[in-house]
């Protein structure tokens, strides 16, 4: 689907925008040996701080008493502020049900998102989340407790992709931006908020991470898997114990070049992985439906604002007369307001996809996307890199 691209800015941080690509992965140096040399680096760059702000109203436990189906489900939507995320804030918080938790960076672009969409103001609210730190991750999930509402629904919608990057930009705790926005951030705030979808009363309590086109076994992008490190997939994470090292050998082809859109479909790989790892652990026990999902391309929206002009000017009709994955942002948002909210869409362990006629399926993920023994690897190596183990 769709990509955001990144903002650039001089410093060793790139403060990033939400948004998606659609784009494949195969034989990816990520996943070729163990991550347990990817231990924290001597960061010696001034980490990217973050302070969350709640801006979340008191809410009485005592309110979900009763009915079930008396309360409005709550809905933590990452990168609501703009693309896809903001389109089905928009779709869930027309019909009343929802109430929209649009967890963004900015605070005053997404209040002027969601009042531009004609959001009601009872309808959301905003709190601030830095996915490229784990510890504004951590203070948005301290907030949020805080706040008392009930957690039924979990959108991991946000991402970064740096179309135009020359070299790696890094998150507050040294991780390359893609993985460690895309995924990292994301597994860490999915963990941490877990035992508050486990008691959640709502009857269909789901976790969603957006994937892309990436994970669909009827598209072909074996090239991806030709490209290699500089020094070859094998010891592309072994090799490198310091993480702008790692980032080199991982990220770099053989004459250096900073691979941008590789380290954005390893992100992507890594989430739809996270999200089967997610139903074979938890579906069982705790009845909360584990999803992904591939709306479409979104090629209108601004999220090609720093690719290269000829770019911008040609992927939209691209989309729409020669793949025909073209969709529009309202209907890619109403397409994941289903998947948030539809009885018939509880399937859990599940990538979603809509055939031309905007009619759900199930789709067929990839074998690189569907590999159980990498999924489990990953997400054990996830866990240790974001502290949840040692």
């Amino acid at each position: 689907m769709a990509l955001q691209a990144a903002t650039l800015l001089p410093s060793a941080f790139s403060i990033h925008k939400e948004g998606k690509l659609s784009a494949s992965l195969k034989d990816s140096g990520l996943f070729g040996v163990s991550l347990s040399d990817y231990v924290k680096a001597d960061f010696t760059s001034s980490a990217l701080q973050t302070k969350a702000v709640a801006t979340t109203p008191a809410f009485t436990p005592a309110t979900v008493q009763g009915k079930k189906t008396l309360r409005q489900g709550t809905v933590i939507i990452t990168g609501a502020s703009s693309g896809l995320g903001l389109a089905t804030a928009k779709a869930l918080a027309e019909t009343g049900k929802w109430h929209i938790i649009m967890a963004c960076r900015d605070f005053l672009k997404t209040e002027k998102a969601a009042k531009s969409v004609g959001m009601a103001k009872e309808n959301y609210t905003i709190m601030h989340l830095d996915l490229a730190s784990l510890e504004s991750v951590r203070q948005f999930v301290d907030n949020f407790k805080r706040s008392g509402r009930p957690l039924d629904v979990l959108v991991c919608n946000a991402a970064v992709y740096q179309p135009t990057a020359k070299e790696p930009s890094f998150t507050a705790d040294g991780f390359e931006l893609s993985v460690g926005t895309n995924h990292l951030g994301h597994f860490l705030l999915s963990r941490l908020l877990l035992d508050d979808m486990k008691e959640s009363d709502f009857p269909s309590k789901r976790l969603i991470i957006v994937g892309s086109i990436t994970g669909m076994k009827n598209k072909k992008y074996e090239y991806v898997g030709r490209e290699r490190t500089a020094k070859g997939q094998s010891r592309g994470l072994a090799r490198a114990p310091r993480r702008a090292e790692w980032a080199k050998q991982l990220f770099h082809d053989r004459r250096w070049r900073f691979r941008r859109a590789k380290a954005y479909k390893d992100s992507k790989v890594c989430n739809m992985l996270t999200m089967q790892e997610f139903h074979r652990r938890y579906h069982e026990e705790t009845g909360i439906t584990f999803a992904s999902l591939y709306p479409g391309c979104i090629a209108t929206t601004g999220l090609f604002r720093e690719h290269i002009p000829l770019f911008r000017l040609l992927f939209p009709p691209f989309q729409k007369f020669i793949t025909k994955g073209f969709v529009s942002e309202e209907e890619a948002g109403k397409r994941l307001a289903q998947v948030v909210s539809d009885p018939s869409l509880t399937k859990s362990g599940v990538y979603w996809s809509w055939n031309k006629d905007s009619a759900s399926f199930v789709n067929q993920l990839s074998e690189e996307a569907s590999d159980a023994e990498k999924a489990r690897k990953v997400w054990e190596i996830s866990e240790k890199l974001v502290g949840l183990r040692d």
